[in-house]
């Protein structure tokens, strides 16, 4: 899965940090240019590759291994919409299935996006975000709690996050 993502990370862009578990940190990457160990959460393993940064880098992607699955033109809609100047860009799906509270009725589900990787930042409103050393699932609702705009773009339901077993078969069959 990692080298899924890498080939396309290595694809659309300059440069590649990867975050990977501290066990393997060690071990050479050839489609990354560094390789840095992750932390306990997602967001501290966020920062740790954020650090390893070179300084001159104005943008950055920020994406899951866990979405493995090669979609470019998702990857060109984020990049596009940061180049066109957006603080912050997620790509993102239509909810499909209906959705109800726990503890309550169904609410209006066209209300409501999925939300997936890679997201897009300007370095300085990600460096701003994780100042503060929060955590949260994704890193635009860190920006967000900094007062960055996040700008949204069309994702791709076979962007899928792989969760269960059967995810990565699924993975599989979405190949090229």
């Amino acid at each position: 899965m990692l080298d899924w993502s890498l080939v396309t990370a290595s694809e659309m862009s300059a440069g590649v940090v990867a975050v990977v578990p501290s066990d393997v940190a060690h071990e050479p990457e050839p489609l990354a240019n560094a390789t840095v160990p992750g932390g306990v959460t997602r967001s501290a393993s966020v920062r740790a590759g954020l650090a390893a940064l070179p300084p001159d880098v104005t943008h950055t992607l920020v994406h899951d291994a866990a979405r493995p699955v090669p979609l470019l033109d998702v990857w060109q809609r984020v990049l596009e919409a940061l180049a066109s100047g957006a603080e912050v860009v997620v790509p993102v799906v239509a909810v499909t299935d209906t959705l109800r509270e726990r503890e309550g009725p169904t609410v209006d589900r066209s209300r409501f996006v999925a939300v997936q990787t890679p997201q897009a930042f300007r370095v300085d409103v990600l460096r701003r975000a994780h100042a503060s050393d929060s955590d949260a699932t994704d890193d635009a609702t860190l920006a967000e709690r900094v007062g960055a705009k996040v700008s949204t773009v069309d994702g791709d339901p076979r962007n899928i996050k792989i969760t269960e077993p059967w995810h990565l078969a699924l993975a599989e069959l979405l190949l090229p």
